[in-house]
């Protein structure tokens, strides 16, 4: 008797939907913004990882109202995902494989999650599972409904630029990195400064004082000058001072000159004016 499971992309950590046996490849590794291992496809499932026991996630306080959880040692792309706490509602910005009862019993402790809201693809992870378990809906811009590998009735596909989800946590689609790409806008984050979470639709940089965006990261495809001008447009009418982005790397203060600093920097890259060699 076959035995049907979520198979996991062990790559990327992306989860699919019941089959028998694990798909022939990854329709995210095997996009040019991501890559497949040249080892070849390995998949795995929720109860391997459990059960062996070799991964965990730990949860941190970053600031007043916003824990980030991580996964140790790295699986997938290794992104952070982080729970925000606001006035009763509780959001999970983009999400992670492992869902564990150690994850769920810290969730729970913390408020429990009201909604889940994702920047892209590529952090779908686990999504539906996390959905089911805290019975809660997922947002998810239209644009990018073609890359749900998990179909679930707790999906929504939002459309447009801006979706509110309270009135302090707002979605805003930029696109870029994907057509759908999106970003969340904390506004009581930072002491009511603003924060915003970008994923890496808006990416920082290991010099933190600056940010970059990309098509593809892996494979080093850049963005157009004027797909670049008009995210940094778009979010130079934001209120924040602070930005986190999916790999745990933090500007603390005045993140939104930086966005706009780095915006003019690439472009000047891409044509031509910031240096010669």
């Amino acid at each position: 008797m076959k035995v049907v499971n979520h198979f996991i992309c062990e790559t990327c950590g992306i989860q699919y939907e019941l089959t028998d046996a694990p798909p022939e490849s990854c329709i995210i590794c095997t996009e040019e913004r991501q890559y497949v291992n040249p080892n070849g496809q390995v998949w795995t499932t929720m109860e391997q990882m459990i059960e062996k026991g070799r991964y965990q996630n730990e949860c941190l306080l970053e600031e007043e109202g916003l824990y980030s959880i991580t996964t140790t040692p790295s699986f997938g792309i290794g992104q952070t995902a982080y729970l925000i706490q606001n006035k009763g509602f509780n959001l999970l910005w983009d999400c992670l494989t492992l869902l564990d009862e150690y994850t769920i019993k810290k969730v729970k402790e913390l408020g429990g999650l009201h909604a889940i809201a994702l920047s892209h693809p590529h952090y779908y992870s686990s999504q539906v599972e996390w959905a089911e378990v805290f019975d809660i809906p997922i947002y998810i811009h239209k644009d990018d409904e073609k890359w749900v590998t998990r179909p679930s009735e707790r999906i929504i596909f939002w459309s447009g630029e801006t979706l509110e989800l309270t009135k302090e946590l707002v979605l805003h689609r930029l696109g870029g990195h994907f057509e759908g790409g999106a970003v969340l806008e904390w506004k009581e984050g930072c002491g009511q400064k603003g924060v915003l979470l970008t994923g890496d639709i808006i990416q920082i940089v290991p010099d933190n004082r600056w940010v970059s965006f990309m098509y593809s990261y892996p494979n080093l495809i850049p963005l157009p000058a004027a797909k670049v001008q008009e995210i940094a447009d778009t979010v130079k009418g934001l209120n924040f001072d602070r930005m986190y982005n999916a790999f745990h790397r933090v500007i603390k203060k005045d993140a939104n000159g930086a966005v706009q600093r780095s915006a003019q920097r690439y472009i000047a890259a891409l044509n031509g004016t910031l240096f010669h060699t």
